[in-house]
């Protein structure tokens, strides 16, 4: 989110076998014991990530003997509002795991916050393991426009957007899967009528925001995509896809698919909804496969975007080794071992993307299914990244007016004004 995420922060990171030497810092970066590295990152422990993670940890340190890492708790939205604070000062990390975008990790480089890891990227062969859409959000340019230019992070995994729904509550309801847009609005009109409110939602966070997106993208393609998040054309916010995500999220509102008390929830309150049963449907990431897999009690199933070719998606967030590092190289190493064939099979079977696993090394059926659906996107060119990247404060911003749409305070027409307003002055000038 921005794949933006809020989670709790729990293990961490890397190394690589085969790269590993006794490192013992860095060689420009100041004053280090080359004892401890520092690690922030916002995954919870039961995610995928956060279990890959963990694991890497142990591998780490067992690979640097006397070396111990220091993970550091810290929230989604604590590390999005203090990062270039703390990056500017004595007390940065030494590596950290922060947001992709324009936006976010563009803002950080272009700020000159982030260490330059191109060097790294093709002595460690990360440049090989990434594919053309997941390295999109690894180069920014000089004005911190993502797909060019020098690397400033890696990501070890990707991630997309999916439909997760309670098949128990669909068949008591007797409906059918939701494999079509028709379905998916037919199965939302019956949960309402029996008093259900069909969609999970946070509207103070990044889960109102990212159905409105989807629903913009199912009226999109490729080239809107691409004038939008890097550029390359205008971009219109009363198009015909905006306009049409507008206005079909207001009416989804009204008809109750969405709850209006939902506007302060977070999104943690919305994955917490549908673990419970209580919401049958939720539009989220494969950020949240991993956790439903161990806590969701009832059988559950998931489904990409029907009628739609693109959806929001990307590689994941990144690895960043912050310019004021004190131990870079260890960081480095860190980076390479989420890299190994061994994380990397750890956190595809426990409903992570990985992007440089062995296929056959995914037993997990599961698992297997996210990749599968993972792979239909990608292979149709179907990652449409997030909405809030484009430009510096703009989540703040879709935050903010989306609920307002949800209130009623503010009808489509105002809320894509407000969006054409706020994305104009962010956006670099044409």
């Amino acid at each position: 989110m921005l794949t933006t995420r809020r989670r709790a922060a729990a293990a961490a990171v890397i190394l690589s076998g085969s790269l590993l030497m006794t490192s013992c810092g860095s060689s420009d970066s100041g004053a280090s014991d080359g004892k401890t590295l520092r690690l922030w990152h916002y995954e919870a422990p039961n995610s995928a990530m956060g279990q890959a993670w963990n694991e890497a940890i142990k591998e780490f340190e067992a690979k640097h003997p006397g070396v111990k890492v220091k993970v550091e708790e810290k929230g989604f939205e604590q590390i999005q509002k203090t990062a270039p604070m703390v990056l500017n000062s004595s007390d940065a990390p030494d590596i950290m795991e922060y947001n992709k975008g324009n936006a976010t990790a563009g803002q950080l480089s272009k700020q000159g916050l982030l260490t330059d890891l191109t060097a790294e990227a093709g002595k460690r062969g990360w440049d090989k393991k990434l594919s053309a859409g997941v390295r999109t959000t690894s180069m920014y340019d000089a004005n911190g426009v993502m797909g060019s230019g020098k690397w400033y992070g890696v990501p070890n995994y990707a991630e997309y957007t999916m439909v997760y729904y309670n098949k128990d509550l669909f068949k008591k309801y007797k409906l059918a899967e939701p494999k079509t847009f028709d379905d998916l609005t037919a199965a939302m009109d019956t949960f309402t009528k029996k008093g259900v409110t069909p969609l999970a939602n946070g509207g103070a966070e990044y889960i109102a925001q990212q159905y409105l997106y989807q629903l913009a993208l199912s009226k999109a393609d490729r080239s809107w995509v691409d004038s939008y998040e890097l550029y390359k054309g205008k971009t219109d916010f009363h198009d015909a896809a905006w306009t049409y995500a507008a206005n079909t999220f207001a009416d989804w509102v009204k008809k109750g698919y969405i709850g209006k008390k939902s506007t302060s929830a977070k999104a943690e309150d919305a994955g917490v909804s549908f673990i419970q049963g209580k919401a049958p449907i939720l539009f989220s990431g494969s950020w949240w496969y991993g956790r439903f897999q161990s806590e969701v009690k009832f059988d559950w199933g998931s489904t990409l975007w029907p009628g739609s070719n693109l959806t929001l998606g990307s590689g994941g967030n990144l690895w960043v080794v912050p310019k004021n590092a004190k131990n870079k190289d260890l960081a480095y190493d860190f980076i390479d071992i989420t890299m190994s064939k061994k994380i990397q099979n750890l956190l595809g079977n426990k409903g992570g993307i990985p992007v440089a696993a062995d296929a056959s090394a995914i037993t997990d059926p599961k698992s297997k299914e996210l990749i599968s659906h993972f792979n239909t996107v990608s292979q149709r060119d179907g990652l449409a990244f997030y909405p809030d990247w484009p430009v510096n404060g703009f989540y703040d911003v879709l935050v903010s007016e989306t609920q307002k749409l949800m209130t009623g305070s503010e009808k489509p027409a105002g809320y894509l004004d407000a969006l054409q307003q706020a994305y104009d002055k962010g956006a670099p000038k044409q």
